[in-house]
């Protein structure tokens, strides 16, 4: 009879490791191969985790010399250290082209008032493709169409908006000016004529959205992207005394929320995309009267929506906080669940890393940016400690440019 050794023996064992053998067995060069191809994937492995995102920061004030950048650890939430991208005067907001490989800004170069647009090289420089004059003087806002064909910048002191038409080598053409007429006068001296202070696009690009502070609601513009043209369409009453200032869509597309800087709130409206019209809903203050008299000043400046439409988050400046809020009723309505202190003053603008993640606040006052974690189930913020760089006087935040593997 036929003996077989018992299950366990060293045997068995042996036979079970055939694999192991043929690879000691293998020539050295193969074994060598092997271990590369191990390393080497756990090296992309390892990139995917720890991606490098470039970022931007348009500034304006004492000591401010034009459009800086930095290197952002998706993983870490750790920023390098900023350095000057291009010298521009009045970089006080950057839009990146749908292209990803363009730059435009506000800005005042050459004699030259209105906006700018740049190159992005593969290293993350900026190289100046050309400026041109908004004909009403300077810009606050700037954005660029879905199509890539044309730029619009909003002239708060002017009361206007300007319309750049864009070629195929990202040059800015000849702006066409556009005067805004309504003004709500509630509150004296900032409300006695037009301030057009942001221009967003409707999701599916058809319509322009113009919040005026002066006029405490949106102008709403008919897109033709052919043509590079505005044509009034509508307008949307918010709050008396408000001061429309900012407006981000919900993710859905339904729904936009306005941060109305003199009453520090939030003011939901219904979209209806077929037609261009926007139905008010409810406000919700991002600061309550108590603690608003505790500063000497206190003004809304920036509102951003995290990718899973679940969070909005204001920045208020003079209380130096960031008002986070949770999205219910379907994104009708928003309620405030967290005040959280951006570590600097005066946060002029904040912005969502890629994926929602972290958040950073630019201290105008303080030439600080500060890095906060968003919580995934949430929507908190967590100040990192330490997690600060210093820029002169940042008053815009920028995700663009080229993306690595790993961060430097």
């Amino acid at each position: 009879m036929a003996t077989h050794p018992p299950t366990g023996s060293l045997t068995n064992r042996w036979r079970d490791r055939a694999p192991l053998r043929a690879f000691l067995r293998a020539p050295r060069a193969s074994v060598l191969s092997a271990f590369v191809l191990a390393a080497t994937s756990f090296l992309l492995v390892a990139r995917v985790h720890a991606e490098s995102r470039t970022v931007y920061f348009g500034t304006g004030g004492p000591g401010a010399k034009g459009i800086y950048r930095a290197a952002f650890d998706t993983t870490t939430g750790k920023l390098s250290a900023a350095t000057l991208a291009a010298e521009v005067a009045s970089a006080g907001f950057l839009a990146v082209h749908p292209r990803g490989d363009r730059l435009y800004t506000t800005a005042s170069l050459d004699g030259k008032v209105g906006a700018a647009g740049y190159r992005i090289e593969p290293n993350g420089n900026l190289t100046l493709i050309n400026a041109v004059a908004s004909g009403d003087g300077a810009a606050a806002h700037i954005a660029v169409h879905p199509s890539g064909t044309f730029a619009v910048t909003a002239q708060y002191g002017g009361g206007s908006v300007a319309v750049y038409p864009i070629d195929g080598e990202g040059r800015l053409g000849t702006a066409q000016v556009i005067e805004h007429t309504d003004a709500s006068r509630v509150v004296p001296k900032r409300q006695d004529a037009p301030h057009p202070h942001q221009c967003v696009f409707s999701p599916d690009g058809r319509f322009a959205l113009v919040p005026d502070l002066g006029a405490d609601g949106v102008v709403i513009y008919r897109v033709d992207p052919a043509t590079a043209q505005l044509v009034r369409h509508g307008f949307a009453a918010s709050v008396a005394g408000g001061g429309a200032r900012h407006l981000r869509f919900a993710p859905e597309g339904r729904a936009f929320h306005l941060l109305n800087e003199l009453t520090l709130s939030v003011t939901t409206f219904a979209w209806d995309a077929a037609k261009g019209e926007a139905t008010r809903g409810a406000t919700v203050a991002a600061l309550t009267a108590e603690e608003q008299a505790g500063e000497a000043f206190n003004s809304a400046a920036e509102i951003v929506a995290h990718p899973s439409g679940r969070w909005y988050y204001s920045s208020n400046r003079g209380h130096d906080t960031v008002a986070v809020f949770a999205a219910e009723s379907a994104g009708a309505a928003l309620r405030r669940i967290q005040l959280q202190p951006v570590r600097g003053a005066f946060p002029r603008n904040i912005a969502l890393a890629p994926g929602g993640g972290w958040l950073l606040a630019a201290g105008a006052d303080s030439n600080t940016v500060s890095v906060h974690r968003v919580d995934p189930a949430s929507g908190r913020l967590t100040y990192q400690t330490k997690g600060v760089i210093n820029v002169p006087a940042p008053i815009c935040i920028l995700f663009a440019g080229p993306t690595s593997g790993s961060a430097p």
